[in-house]
C-alpha cells in the first residue's frame, strides 16, 4: 500500500509545481483581453500574444491552399485546429481572411483572378465560390463567424501589392455571393469588406458604395457586408484623417457601419538586427513604438470599433523585407512588444475617448470609467512645456517602454515637458509624434483642454507658438469585456517642479535618401533629437506584472520535479510488478 500512498500524495503536488513553474499563457496576462485590439496573425506566437493581451487576431484563409486541386479537395491542415483552440483558450478572436483564387477554379491568373461561375446563382453548383464559401463558412463555424472578403482590390492591378484582378463591378459580386452563401450555413456570421489602403485609390469606397446602391436587393441585406476595413501606415495623423475620411463617405451615402482598422504600423528602417534599406519612411524602433501608442488613441478617439497591429511576428521574412513585427523572426521583441502592453493594459475598457490636437503637441483623453488615461506627444521638433488640468491628487506617469513614476498635482495641475519628434522623412517631416507618455489617473469626468503649451528653451520652433485648438473629437465606443483597471500604489512624492520627459532610446543617425510618394515601406535612420536633461527622478516601478521568468532556480526546481515524477512512477511500476 505504500508505493499508492506515495502516489497519490506526490502525484496532485508535482502537477501543482508544474503548473506554477510553467504558467499557460493566459495565466501570464491573468486578465481577459480586450477584444477591441488586435494583432495579425497572433498563432505564430500565441504565449507572446497572451502576455501582450492580444484580444482577436486575423489568420489567411487561401482559398488555393484549401483545395489545391479542385472543389473536393480539402486540406485542413493549412489552417490547423490547434490554432484555434489555442486562440479560444485566451480569449481572443479568430476574423478569418479569405483569398488567393486556385489555378483551377478562374479563367484569368491565378491568385488573383475572377472566380469562374461568380455571376451564375448562389445555388448553382458551378459558381465555384459559393461551393467554397459555403463550404469554409460551415466547417469553422463557432471558430471563425467572422469572415474578411479578399484584401486590398483598391490597389490597381500591375501595382506592387495588388491581389484582385477584377473590376470594382466583380468584387461586388464577390461580396454579394459570399454573404449570401456564409449566412445560408451560419446565422451568426458577419462579413467584412476588404482592407482598403485609401492611399492607392482615395475614392474606391464612394465608387464601391455608389455602385452598391444601385443594387434593388442591397436595402433587404445590408448591402452584403456589415463592417468596413481599413489599413493605415506610417503617419499618425493620417489615422484620423482616412477614418474621418472613411466615415464621411459612408454618411454621404446614406450607410451607417462600424469601421475597423485591421492594419497598422510603422515598420523601422533602423533596426541593427534587421537592416533594411528603403527610399522613403524614416523610422526607428522608438517610432514604431510611439506610432502605435499614438495611433491606436486616436483610432478609439475618431471612432474605430477595433484596431490591430500589423503583425505579431515577421515569421518567414526573408532579408531586405520589411520588418512589421512587434517581435522578430528570431522571436526577440521590438520596443514596440512593450508599448502594444502598454495599449492592452492601459487604453482597456475606454468608454469613450476625446483628441485635443494643438499646433505643437497633442492629448488623446480616454474615459475607462474608474480611471482615465491621457497620451501625449510632441508634434514637431520642439520640446513643449504642457500644464495639463488633473482629475486627482496624483497620477502615474508612464514611458513608452513601460517605465513609471509618480505624478503629484500642483495648484491643480500636472505640468510636463514633451520631448520633440525626429522629423526625419524628406518628404512630410514629423510622420510620427515624439515620444509617447502616458497619464493614468484614478476618477473620470470631462477633462478641459489643455491650457498651456509653450516650447521649451532648449530648441525655438519656427514659428511663434500659440494656443490653437485645431481639432477635438468625441467618439463614445461600445464597452468591452470587462477588464480589471491597474491599481495605482503610492510611492514617494517627487519634488513639485515640471517634468521633463527623456526618450528611453536614442534612434542612430543616418542622413535621409530621397523621398518617394507612395507609402511602401522599407527602412534606414535619421538624425538624433537631443533631449532636454530630466528635472525629475523616476521612481522605479514595474510597467507591467509578467508571467514568472525562466530563472536556473526555476529549472532546478523543474528538475528535481521530473526526478520525484520518474521515481514515483517506478515505485508505482515495480509495486505492479510484484502483484
Amino acid at each position: 500500500m505504500a508505493p499508492r500512498l506515495v502516489v497519490r500524495l506526490i502525484f496532485p503536488l508535482l502537477l501543482v509545481t508544474q503548473a506554477l513553474l510553467f504558467p499557460g499563457p493566459t495565466a501570464a496576462q491573468g486578465t481577459t483581453p480586450d477584444t477591441r485590439f488586435g494583432a495579425v496573425e497572433a498563432m505564430w506566437d500565441p504565449v507572446a500574444a497572451a502576455e501582450a493581451g492580444v484580444g482577436w487576431e486575423r489568420i489567411l484563409f487561401y482559398w488555393s491552399e484549401l483545395q489545391p486541386s479542385g472543389s473536393q479537395d480539402w486540406n485542413g491542415y493549412h489552417v490547423p485546429g490547434h490554432w484555434l483552440d489555442m486562440a479560444a483558450q485566451e480569449g481572443r478572436e479568430v476574423i478569418g481572411l479569405i483569398k488567393h483564387t486556385p489555378a483551377w477554379a478562374t479563367d484569368g491568373s491565378a491568385g488573383c483572378g475572377v472566380p469562374r461561375g461568380l455571376d451564375l446563382p448562389v445555388d448553382h453548383p458551378d459558381n465555384l465560390w459559393a461551393v467554397f464559401v459555403r463550404r469554409v463558412v460551415s466547417a469553422y463555424a463557432g471558430r471563425v463567424d467572422r469572415w474578411i472578403i479578399w484584401n486590398e482590390p483598391d490597389i490597381a492591378v500591375g501595382t506592387y501589392g495588388f491581389e484582385w484582378c477584377g473590376s470594382l463591378e466583380s468584387y461586388y459580386r464577390l461580396l454579394k455571393v459570399a454573404y449570401l452563401a456564409a449566412n445560408e450555413v451560419n446565422p451568426r456570421v458577419k462579413i467584412h469588406l476588404a482592407g482598403l489602403t485609401t492611399s492607392h485609390d482615395p475614392h474606391y469606397l464612394q465608387r464601391f458604395l455608389a455602385h452598391a446602391r444601385q443594387d434593388p436587393t442591397g436595402p433587404e441585406h445590408g448591402y452584403y457586408f456589415d463592417v468596413v476595413t481599413l489599413h493605415i501606415y506610417f503617419r499618425t495623423d493620417w489615422v484620423v484623417h482616412v477614418l474621418n475620411h472613411t466615415r464621411a463617405t459612408l454618411q454621404a451615402q446614406g450607410f451607417h457601419k462600424p469601421i475597423w482598422v485591421n492594419e497598422t504600423n510603422a515598420s523601422p528602417d533602423s533596426d541593427p538586427e534587421w537592416p533594411l534599406v528603403r527610399p522613403r519612411w524614416r523610422v526607428s524602433l522608438e517610432e514604431q513604438a510611439g506610432f502605435l501608442l499614438q495611433g491606436f488613441a486616436l483610432a478609439l478617439s475618431t471612432g474605430a470599433e477595433r484596431v490591430a497591429v500589423y503583425k505579431l511576428k515577421d515569421t518567414g521574412l526573408g532579408p531586405g523585407g520589411e520588418p512589421f513585427g512587434l517581435l522578430r523572426p528570431d522571436g526577440s521583441r521590438r520596443p514596440a512588444f512593450d508599448a502594444y502592453r502598454l495599449i492592452t493594459r492601459h487604453y482597456a475598457g475606454t468608454v469613450s475617448a476625446r483628441t485635443q490636437r494643438h499646433s505643437l503637441y497633442q492629448v488623446v483623453v480616454l474615459n475607462r470609467g474608474d480611471r482615465t488615461t491621457r497620451v501625449l506627444w510632441a508634434r514637431t521638433r520642439s520640446d513643449v512645456s504642457v500644464t495639463v488640468p488633473a482629475l486627482a491628487p496624483e497620477a502615474q506617469l508612464i514611458d513608452q517602454t513601460g517605465a513609471q513614476q509618480l505624478l503629484a498635482a500642483q495648484d491643480g495641475v500636472y505640468t510636463l515637458t514633451l520631448p520633440g519628434a525626429r522629423c526625419a522623412d524628406e518628404a512630410f517631416g514629423c510622420i510620427i509624434g515624439g515620444p509617447t507618455y502616458l497619464l493614468v489617473e484614478e476618477g473620470s469626468g470631462t477633462v478641459p483642454p489643455v491650457a498651456t503649451e509653450l516650447p521649451t528653451a532648449t530648441e525655438s520652433p519656427a514659428v511663434t507658438p500659440t494656443v490653437v485648438l485645431t481639432e477635438t473629437v468625441t467618439a463614445t465606443l461600445d464597452p468591452p469585456t470587462p477588464t480589471p483597471a491597474p491599481t495605482l500604489l503610492p510611492t514617494e512624492t517627487p519634488t513639485p517642479q515640471p517634468v521633463t520627459l527623456t526618450p528611453t532610446g536614442t534612434p542612430t543617425p543616418t542622413p535621409s535618401p530621397t523621398a518617394t510618394p507612395t507609402p511602401t515601406p522599407s527602412e534606414t535612420p535619421s538624425p538624433t533629437h537631443t533631449p532636454v536633461p530630466p528635472t525629475a527622478t523616476p521612481t522605479s516601478a514595474p510597467a507591467l506584472a509578467l508571467a514568472p521568468a525562466f530563472t536556473s532556480r526555476t529549472a532546478f526546481v523543474a528538475l528535481g520535479s521530473v526526478l520525484a515524477s520518474l521515481t514515483v512512477f517506478g515505485a508505482w511500476f515495480k509495486y505492479r510488478r510484484k502483484r
